[in-house]
């Protein structure tokens, strides 16, 4: 049912987010998720879902950058690949690094249902007509940003509760 309700929503070619389950559910079988895909699609996977849906590529191949690039070209979307250093890719060949290390670390955001709030920014942002590959570089940046504001001990309820403060202190 998961399977064919994503098959649906990436009928209709319009921006789209698709994250945890909506990934997992093709773990068997990737390349029936990756006929529906379209450039407008955002695919979020942490480790483990990138390595069920992307076997054929191995870090140990090349490097992440590379095996996100791949990703992304083989799948016709936009892939962030969550991680400490956060890559997003574009099938068109662009790559860009998101660093949650050094001075931008926020080592607590690995706590449950922060990914979840990470594509609902995304999501939000497409909404407001950002292209994908942008809108996954501004979420990221500001999720990273919520979480350094909040400090340790950080659920996923505060990142919400942290956005618009962020926004605030950018005044823009």
């Amino acid at each position: 049912r998961l399977k064919a309700q994503v098959r649906s929503a990436c009928a209709f070619k319009a921006p789209l987010v698709l994250d945890a389950d909506a990934l997992s559910v093709f773990e068997d079988a990737p390349d029936a998720l990756f006929e529906g895909l379209h450039a407008d699609c955002v695919l979020t996977p942490h480790g483990g879902e990138f390595a069920r849906l992307f076997k054929q590529i191995s870090e140990g191949d090349a490097d992440k950058a590379q095996a996100c690039l791949m990703a992304a070209q083989k799948a016709g979307a936009v892939v962030l690949y969550k991680g400490a250093t956060t890559l997003i890719a574009h099938p068109d060949g662009r790559v860009v690094a998101h660093h949650g290390t050094g001075d931008r670390a926020a080592p607590w955001l690995a706590t449950a249902g922060a990914g979840d709030v990470l594509s609902g920014m995304i999501t939000g942002l497409l909404a407001r007509g950002i292209a994908p590959f942008e809108a996954a570089q501004y979420a990221t940046w500001l999720h990273v940003e919520a979480a350094r504001q909040f400090g340790p001990g950080l659920i996923a309820e505060d990142l919400v509760e942290e956005i618009p403060r962020v926004f605030k202190a950018l005044d823009l």
